[in-house]
């Protein structure tokens, strides 16, 4: 019996670039397409559909049995891609994946559920799918309705279900019936502290029960505290591989990890902005470096570029910091020191930076949203985006770091503790 679980030669996907997403044909699409073809041919619209993008391009690795892979790459790497191949949900372009077991995925959420079949039957459909029989799945039913906590709702259509509910339960059903092969794709972006505890308590003990993993996330102290060994892809294409602690210096130090800009073009502004028009807004590390992941440890700088083109009064420009479910985390606008507001009580018209600095040691790990806000208070508001830019925090090397568990809150400082020892016991 071979000693891989996993082995990928030259795999490659290829997308059309800005076509139609392809669906069932009728009879009458078929004939239209014949009668409509000597006009697309002028429109130049067979050109356009003969674009295409590699999403993944001659990809090769192998996974020894009982591994645990870390996969690692900026959004749009093909990590994501990757995981679809050998999930079987999507069929590669070029090149090809062995594949020596059963394979269990959680890609997105509720993945390989049926949205009309209740909770209890969705558990059976899924193991029925990774070929496991009826009592198989029997004896696991218990242990994976405990585990996600949808006991009171098992029996109802899963359609009905809030998307915390449908990640609890699709994670549960993909660590507990035991697939040989587990692939996982970022299942701690979503849901509360808890359960992401939770998550990775099981994701440890599926790695020691010498189950092959392949794991994808943003979050490097997951990525560190799970694998052993990480790829690292960029733009579709393998450029790394190492033991986990290497690939993720790899990673953060040669900026792949650097699309955290938001930037608007002159088409895309509400007509009543002006006289005020955005321009980029960027998040960046102590070295000034453009980022979409930052460390804890290590103060984040926030930079927001535009433009006036006549002078306002007034202006105050700022920030709304939320999480990803919407939690506003603080306020922030660049005249809220008294001595800002006196010197720009009207700005001229000209070209501007607004720079704030987040200390570090501030903000806790997770995926964070900045909102950009431009007004003059109480008097108009020119221009206010509430999801102007996303961008991740990583824990790792920040306090606390040396227990494999996530920490609770929104917030991670570093506080001074004092302890002191006042010799024995008293008898």
């Amino acid at each position: 019996m071979t000693d891989y679980a996993i082995r990928v030669e030259g795999l490659g996907k290829q997308y059309p670039l800005g076509g139609k997403v392809e669906r069932y044909r009728t009879l009458r699409d078929t004939i239209a397409d014949a009668v409509t073809w000597p006009v697309r041919m002028l429109k130049g619209d067979l050109r356009r559909h003969a674009e295409r993008i590699w999403a993944l391009k001659d990809v090769s690795f192998d996974v020894r049995q009982g591994q645990v892979l870390g996969v690692i790459g900026r959004n749009g790497a093909g990590k994501s891609t990757l995981l679809k191949i050998l999930s079987r949900v999507t069929d590669p372009t070029a090149g090809y994946a062995h594949i020596n077991g059963r394979v269990g995925s959680l890609l997105e959420v509720g993945t390989g559920f049926h949205p009309e079949l209740t909770g209890r039957e969705n558990i059976y459909l899924n193991g029925a799918i990774l070929g496991m029989k009826r009592r198989e799945i029997a004896a696991k039913f218990d242990e994976i309705v405990e585990f996600s906590d949808v006991a009171r709702f098992i029996d109802t259509a899963v359609k009905h279900y809030s998307s915390g509910m449908y990640l609890r339960l699709a994670f549960s059903v993909a660590a507990h019936l035991e697939p040989e092969i587990l692939v996982v794709d970022e299942v701690l972006a979503v849901g509360d502290a808890e359960f992401q505890r939770k998550c990775l308590g099981k994701m440890g003990e599926v790695a020691e029960a010498g189950r092959t993993v392949l794991f994808v996330s943003h979050n490097m102290s997951a990525i560190l505290r799970l694998t052993e060994e990480s790829i690292v892809l960029d733009k579709g294409q393998m450029v790394y591989r190492a033991p986990t602690s290497q690939a993720v210096d790899y990673y953060m130090a040669s900026g792949l990890s650097q699309s955290g800009e938001r930037t608007w073009e002159p088409e895309e502004m509400p007509a009543d902005a002006a006289p005020f028009r955005p321009l980029a807004v960027r998040v960046k590390d102590p070295n000034g470096k453009v980022v979409d992941t930052v460390q804890s440890p290590q103060p984040v700088e926030i930079e927001v570029e535009y433009e006036l083109s006549q002078p306002v009064q007034g202006l105050r420009l700022g920030i709304y910091l939320q999480t990803m479910r919407g939690e506003v985390v603080f306020t922030s606008f660049d005249t809220d020191d008294p001595q800002q507001y006196e010197k720009y009580a009207t700005r001229p018209a000209g070209h501007y930076f607004s720079r704030v600095t987040i200390p570090a040691d501030t903000l806790n790990e997770g995926q964070y949203m900045l909102g950009l806000n431009a007004s003059s208070f109480r008097v108009r508001r020119y221009f206010h985006d509430e999801r102007a830019l996303a961008f991740m925090v990583d824990g790792m090397g920040a306090p606390g770091t040396q227990w494999p568990e996530p920490r609770q809150g929104l917030v991670r400082p570093k506080l001074d503790w004092v302890i002191e020892h006042h010799g024995a016991p008293h008898a």
